[in-house]
């Protein structure tokens, strides 16, 4: 349906506030896991395995929240979203144990997988030319800047309000979401093709996931030799290697990996992941300051203040340089600024001030190379995907997003918990955050591979070829 409406700054607060409602319930996890667990009456590795799930559950379903969205609407998938958030806060509100707190995390990540790819599209279809790129510098805010305002948030509710009223402003948040975004019309594919839709992959695609998580985060209890471990790596194996052998040759694939051929979406897609699995450095340097420290919550909140600050201000500042350099420049620098952030967090033989004032700049660089990544890796994505699938490209973005924070976190703790049984809680933390480097090493050589150069040309220029390049190779694609 045609509709003249233009979107607004008051559209873009609802985004925002929709899309903290996820970092609420996700980031502010990492500074009360001593408050939880002692609350609860739970196990270290329960809660572990609970924190892990929104973002695992998240990264599963975001691709088919995301194809959903382009067939029965993406305002519609929004509110679907902002629902379950509430029911996801309200049953960790309620929580006396490990059985409701499991449940509103699965909820709170299929919450998640609604409102990210749902919201993206949104912005895509109501925004254009440079009120697209401010509109998704906002949406990176909420979704980005929203990890540093939350962690800072969760640590000083927990300090001084307690945990449960973390969720109570995540619902507050939601249904603030839902009254600012009430006038946005309905969006949607409207001659979307009626396909049957791919149950098996999806089956297979969770098995596979859930396996390599349990993997991941349980190993070291189950014993990394033990029947239920090797089982695990099977099922991981054989998992993968029927998902790419079978899903390949389908019609109706689970994951569209026609998208795939485009290789700045590429590039942007498995970078995204890569940098999102350097959230484990959040976990791992709250844990060590507070463990080996012995800061309070709300002290190693205020430790990652600079990030929170650096995030929020170079989120427009990557928007700009990408209007002048296109995306590849500040991706790279982004990605090194990152690197070298956690790199100096790891010199945990430093002494006490000393290393309070390192692992500060560590986060403020940290907060700078994401910041300036965040919206020309977005922009990339969405602006490389057909109008007619970028509901699903969406999706597979934001389900990179989801995986990339959940393996990165349960990879980096499993690293620092290991080390920590046997040796030095400082060795712990440097072999945790190592880890993290490694993931940005790897991105940078994503973008250095995948993401095209100016070549000269100013950035526009190279948009319209991509542009005209896309509509030569989509009859090609089906």
């Amino acid at each position: 349906m045609e509709t003249s409406y233009q979107g607004s700054n008051k559209m873009i607060t609802g985004i925002v506030f929709g899309v903290i409602t996820f970092w609420l319930f996700a980031q502010a996890m990492v500074n009360v896991v001593p408050a939880v667990q002692k609350d609860l009456g739970i196990s270290l590795g329960t809660l572990n395995v609970a924190i892990s799930l929104t973002a695992l559950f998240s990264g599963m379903f975001i691709v088919v929240a995301g194809g959903l969205a382009d067939k029965i609407g993406r305002k519609k998938l929004t509110y679907f979203g902002l629902i379950l958030s509430v029911i996801g806060s309200l049953c960790l509100i309620f929580a006396h144990g490990a059985a409701l707190l499991i449940i509103g995390r699965v909820i709170q990540g299929l919450s998640a997988a609604a409102i990210m790819p749902a919201t993206i599209a949104l912005i895509k279809a109501y925004f254009e030319g440079a009120d697209r790129l401010r509109a998704l510098s906002y949406w990176s805010i909420g979704s980005w800047g929203g990890s540093g305002v939350c962690s800072f948030a969760g640590g000083a509710i927990a300090t001084y309000m307690g945990w449960r009223w973390i969720f109570v402003f995540s619902i507050v948040f939601a249904l603030l979401a839902m009254f600012l975004i009430k006038d946005v019309p309905e969006s949607k594919v409207e001659e979307a093709k009626a396909t049957k839709f791919d149950y098996s992959g999806l089956v297979i695609f969770i098995v596979t996931m859930l396996a390599l998580n349990l993997f991941i985060t349980r190993g070291k209890d189950f014993g990394w030799v033990s029947p239920i471990t090797l089982g695990l790596i099977a099922i991981t194996i054989v998992g993968v290697f029927i998902f790419f052998k079978v899903e390949a040759k389908k019609e109706n694939q689970f994951i569209d990996f026609s998208l795939f051929k485009n290789r700045p979406y590429t590039g942007a897609t498995i970078s995204n992941f890569l940098l999102n699995a350097v959230a484990g450095t959040l976990v791992v340097a709250n844990t060590y300051v507070q463990v080996g420290r012995g800061f309070t919550a709300f002290q190693s909140g205020m430790l990652s203040l600079g990030y929170l600050v650096a995030v929020l201000a170079m989120i427009r500042v990557g928007e700009k340089i990408l209007q002048k350099t296109g995306a590849k420049k500040p991706m790279i620098w982004g990605t090194i600024l990152t690197g070298i952030g956690i790199g100096v967090m790891a010199f945990t033989f430093l002494p006490g001030f000393m290393y309070t004032v390192i692992v500060f700049i560590g986060f403020v660089l940290f907060g700078i190379g994401l910041g300036m990544y965040a919206t020309p890796s977005t922009d990339t994505a969405v602006s490389n995907a057909p109008d007619e699938k970028i509901g699903v490209a969406s999706g597979i973005y934001k389900m990179a997003s989801s995986l990339g924070g959940s393996f990165g976190v349960a990879i980096s703790t499993a690293v620092y918990s290991s080390i920590t049984t046997v040796g030095n809680v400082g060795v712990a933390a440097s072999a945790g955050l190592i880890t993290n480097v490694i993931f940005a090493v790897l991105a940078l050589l994503s973008i250095m591979i995948m993401i095209p150069g100016t070549k000269g040309k100013k950035p526009t220029e190279e948009r319209e070829e991509e542009v005209r390049d896309d509509e030569i190779l989509l009859p090609l694609k089906g």
